[in-house]
């Protein structure tokens, strides 16, 4: 705990609460983007590998919270469903996990904030794009997820546009979202503590994030189960868009 205190100031520690509990917030109103706000923000003052073993506990925690919202059996469907997309993510994530402390922050930074950001404007600007379900589409869209996923603790983006290729109602798209995130967070849990991310330096921070993490997404929750199909669309895009343009900022200044 010593060495936690030396790396983390009392006013950072506080920072990355509000941080979580933002987080938190946005994911319990749109299924996903806790990553991406976590990393995006605590990145702004915190080190890049600190950022990352931050979010990894809270994500895990609320992931399994939404995919279980709606039953046990429920989420054992939607593995069944995707379990190409799962597999694929599975095992890009556990390698490029190995890569998070090899690869420039910038280049980390800009290889997360490109595509969201682009596509998060082209869905706005009215681009939708739609297919049947495809085995090859699938593997290819999982593998793209997992691979950033390992990198960042980001997989939303791709999974989020797969989804919405497919014309996901927003309740399943929500417990979708929660199994496909659940599974990846209990991975990158597994890769950062071989990787070294994951250590007696950087755990605690993502113990005490888990508190605002779920407490902002309770409040979340409440806010989505409010919104239309339609609503609900406009506000993860405007998430995407925001996180993404931050991100790029961080690649380009770091």
């Amino acid at each position: 705990m010593d060495s936690f205190l030396t790396l983390v100031s009392p006013l950072h520690l506080v920072l990355a609460m509000l941080i979580g509990l933002l987080a938190g917030t946005v994911k319990g109103v749109t299924g996903f983007a806790m990553p991406m706000i976590l990393i995006s923000g605590l990145s702004s003052f915190l080190p890049p590998e600190m950022a990352l073993s931050a979010l990894i506990l809270p994500t895990l925690v609320t992931n399994l919270w939404q995919s279980l919202r709606q039953g046990v059996s429920a989420a054992f469907a939607s593995v069944r469903r995707y379990r190409g997309f799962l597999i694929a993510g599975l095992i890009a994530l556990l390698i490029s996990a190995q890569l998070v402390r090899v690869l420039p922050s910038a280049w980390l930074y800009l290889l997360i904030g490109g595509p969201i950001t682009i596509f998060a404007i082209l869905q706005l600007r009215g681009w939708t794009p739609r297919f049947a379900p495809n085995a090859a589409i699938e593997l290819a869209i999982g593998t793209f997820a997992g691979f950033i996923g390992g990198l960042s603790g980001v997989w939303g983006p791709p999974t989020v546009a797969y989804l919405t290729a497919l014309n996901t109602p927003k309740a399943e798209s929500m417990r979708v979202q929660g199994v496909i995130y659940g599974l990846g967070s209990v991975a990158l849990f597994a890769a950062h503590l071989r990787s070294g991310v994951l250590r007696a330096e950087t755990l605690p921070l993502s113990v005490i994030m888990i508190v605002p993490a779920v407490a902002g997404m309770w409040v979340g929750l409440r806010i989505q189960d409010r919104f239309d199909q339609a609503t609900f669309r406009k506000v993860t895009l405007a998430v995407l868009l925001v996180a993404g343009a931050n991100l790029i900022r961080r690649g380009v200044f770091a």
